[in-house]
């Protein structure tokens, strides 16, 4: 006899009928930055206007002199409202850089001393950045201070005594004057330094165990750990010696050594009335940074971030 009731179905598995689920509510997207807080609509849009308004400080003086050098000569750059691209691109601005003076030449006696400068920044600056921050003597500290205070010393300050320094020595009118003064800087000896700080002291006392010694230690497992910091120091040293204007002035006179900006210059004190030319020279001046910098932005943006070994 079966004690089953009406409406009873819990007795009866199988036969159990399930409540129709309710319709998930929609969930609109919410605006939230990195720390998951929610960002107002008003305030993303203020950010917005804050980075546009960055770019076309920085990034727009450089656009307008690459916009000039692609305009004819027939076009008009002195137009209003101004006009930003070129009714007509020509490339024949770069050619008459080429035919005015010889600038390849004098980018390549930039790139020698730049190419040069990151070497021995690389170098010298991990060298000293590992000696102040892993090893142990007497005067590290005071080491550290003189670094510091080599910051605070203009460059104009030293440029006489600089240039002394180079003639006795022979250097005078030599690339290598002009690359020596800055082979190793003060910054990038410091910014090693603090990557070197952030890295576990335990890693290098289970290599010491190992029986690694100081230079094991410093080629295998430090440096390789702070390859962000070496691209800061490389670029900023590339942009340092690439850039620099009143040393080579200074120390060179013959005009087949000259570098890049000493050449523009001269373009520019010749041709003043000829906006076009002057820009195609500097988009040839920076066109080489910007390579640089597209090559290496990855390791860059890790900057003094990185403090662990992988593997």
């Amino acid at each position: 006899m079966s004690t089953t009731r009406r409406g009873d179905t819990s007795a009866t598995p199988g036969s159990a009928r399930r409540a129709p689920a309710a319709p998930a509510a929609v969930r609109r997207p919410r605006l939230a930055d990195e720390h998951g807080r929610r960002v107002p609509l008003w305030e993303l849009a203020l950010r917005y206007l804050l980075l546009l308004a960055v770019l076309a400080l920085t990034a727009g003086p450089f656009l307008w002199q690459l916009s000039t050098s692609l305009k004819g000569p027939t076009e008009n750059i002195f137009s209003s409202p101004p006009r930003f691209l070129p009714s007509h691109p020509t490339l024949h601005n770069y050619r008459r850089v080429a035919d005015t003076i010889p600038v390849w030449d004098y980018a390549l006696n930039s790139l020698k001393v730049a190419s040069a400068s990151v070497v021995t920044n690389c170098v010298g600056s991990a060298l000293a950045g590992y000696a102040l921050a892993r090893l142990r003597y007497r005067g590290r500290r005071a080491a550290g201070l003189v670094f510091v205070l080599a910051m605070l010393v203009p460059a104009e300050g030293i440029i006489i005594a600089q240039f002394t320094t180079m003639r006795e020595l022979g250097l005078n009118n030599t690339l290598v004057g002009v690359m020596l003064p800055g082979s190793v800087g003060a910054m990038n000896v410091l910014l090693m330094r603090n990557a070197f700080l952030r890295l576990p002291y335990e890693i290098e006392e289970a290599a010491y165990v190992d029986g690694a010694d100081v230079w094991q230690r410093f080629l295998r497992i430090a440096l390789p750990a702070v390859r962000g910091t070496l691209a800061v120091v490389a670029i900023f040293a590339f942009m340092g010696a690439w850039d620099d204007f009143l040393w080579p002035l200074i120390v060179l006179s013959d005009p087949s050594r000259f570098t890049l900006t000493i050449g523009l210059d001269y373009l520019h004190g010749t041709f003043a009335g000829d906006e076009r030319l002057v820009a195609a020279g500097t988009v040839i001046a920076v066109a080489p940074l910007i390579a640089l910098f597209a090559c290496l932005q990855r390791y860059f943006f890790r900057g003094v971030g990185e403090g662990a070994v992988k593997g």
